[in-house]
């Protein structure tokens, strides 16, 4: 039997002005859970390699372990860092990743060859992580590459000699301009500020995580697959600049009513039963894993929402704002009454496939848009740093799916901005048409004979062969 290592040890953190970030982006941890479900469907053996801190989170939260457990191992190593040790200090955390985990990777594999019947024949490794690529080359093992996010994004990363070349960005990563970038015609501009490596304030910070794109990128020189959640049916125009990029994707599509595993969090089901009473005009509302709000902004949000007079089912997690509670304005639940639930984590797929949720705000991270977009859902637009800028681009300038929420002059989306966008959204029935097609074409690729299937398919047979 096969046994494949899919390592999932991204250091994703976001802006330094948050504070006590423990833990990576759910963006690359649940998609690559799904491929590791996708391999053990095929009789294929699964070890996922996380963090120590993100192990303890994923496993805790893990519901679907009966089905999946005889053939996935979780495991972890240790990221060089201390436990108590900060980790929102995404510099020093990036440079002792490098520094220490390929050792630990190697150790591990070691380990398998000594303690298992069946030795590692394959790595499978977030793109991010190119030294894991690299210990896969030294121990002689096979090698692919797996990125969860867009190609858009992706190709950013791919390019970034040619925006040395072009003075966008310099030797460092730093940007030393603030032209918009657009790597060809048809995808989506991108803000230097806003590229995945160039959206902190400090230079250290950006010097490092630029350093693991650089290392990235040669060592992508040195795999066998380099495989994309994605479909050419949403990017077409960047698979077209990359074809060597396998688009497997969308790996949540197929996959809509099952429990999701790769969660930091447990999800309240009782938010289900709660859509079973509403009518169809429920606003979804959730921001990922890890944006932040003020107080200010947290209840102009708030109070927008019950401005709306729409029902809302609203995703508060723990540590949303910056101070320690996230209360709602006084007397706001008695006001908004049985219209208004808020949840601490929900089941997110199923939400978005209920029949009472007619449109998303969403913070536009790449899995909340895909799975979006397999439902037919309308989106309001709130990105928070990054690739998300990326994804609002799709949805509102290509795909026209969604509105953007505007700022003010004091960086805050206000309450009447919020109402405004609602209205607008939910009685121009151009938006759900739009989004009610791309849901149509974006499962064709997932079929039998589809680029997705088909390219999935190939490399589960390429890892199955002696």
């Amino acid at each position: 039997m096969d046994h494949i290592a899919l390592h999932e040890l991204h250091a994703h953190a976001d802006k330094p002005a948050i504070q006590n970030r423990k833990h990576s982006s759910q963006g690359h941890v649940i998609p690559i859970m799904e491929l590791g479900q996708r391999l053990v469907e095929q009789g294929i053996r699964v070890t996922f390699i996380n963090t120590e801190v993100n192990h303890k989170l994923v496993a805790s939260n893990w519901l679907d372990k009966d089905r999946f457990g005889h053939l996935i191992s979780m495991v972890s190593i240790p990221d060089g860092l201390e436990l108590w040790e900060d980790r929102s200090d995404l510099c020093k955390l990036t440079l002792s990743i490098l520094q220490t985990m390929s050792d630990k990777l190697e150790e591990l594999i070691e380990t398998i060859k000594k303690e298992d019947s069946s030795k590692v024949t394959c790595v499978i490794a977030d793109d991010s992580m190119g030294w894991a690529i690299r210990v896969a080359m030294k121990m002689g093992v096979r090698r692919t590459a797996f990125w969860p996010a867009s190609v858009a994004t992706l190709a950013s990363l791919l390019s970034f000699q040619k925006l040395i070349d072009d003075r966008i960005i310099n030797e460092k990563g730093i940007p030393v301009t603030d032209q918009t970038i657009q790597l060809s015609e048809t995808m989506p501009p991108i803000k230097p500020e806003n590229l995945g490596w160039a959206c902190f304030k400090d230079e250290a910070t950006i010097e490092a995580t630029f350093r693991l794109v650089k290392e990235a990128v040669e060592a992508s020189r040195l795999i066998e697959w380099f495989i994309c959640n994605s479909s050419t049916e949403l990017e077409a125009a960047a698979f077209s600049l990359f074809p060597q990029l396998l688009l497997i994707g969308p790996l949540l599509a197929s996959n809509r009513l099952a429990d999701q595993a790769g969660h930091f969090w447990q999800e309240d089901p009782t938010c289900l039963t709660w859509l079973d009473q509403q009518q169809c005009s429920v606003i979804y509302i959730a921001f990922g894993s890890f944006t932040i709000f003020n107080k200010t902004q947290f209840e102009e949000l708030a109070l927008g929402l019950e401005l709306s007079n729409k029902p809302f089912l609203w995703v508060v997690r723990p540590g949303m704002t910056k101070e320690t509670t996230t209360d709602c304005p006084d007397g706001y639940m008695e006001r908004v009454g049985s219209r208004g639930r808020i949840v601490s984590w929900a089941p997110q797929q199923k939400v978005l496939a209920h029949p009472s949720v007619a449109c998303f705000m969403s913070h536009c991270g790449w899995n909340s848009t895909l799975e979006g977009v397999t439902n037919g859902l309308p989106f309001l637009c709130w990105p928070y740093f990054a690739d998300q800028f990326h994804n609002e681009t799709y949805i509102c300038d290509i795909w026209k799916t969604g509105l953007r929420l505007d700022k003010d002059e004091r960086g805050i989306i206000t309450r009447g901005e919020i109402r405004s966008k609602v209205e607008k959204l939910l009685s121009d029935k151009t938006f759900t048409v739009k989004a009610m097609d791309i849901r149509k074409k974006v499962p064709s690729s997932l079929r039998k004979c589809g680029c997705s299937h088909s390219n999935l398919s190939n490399f589960i047979e390429w890892i199955q062969e002696r």
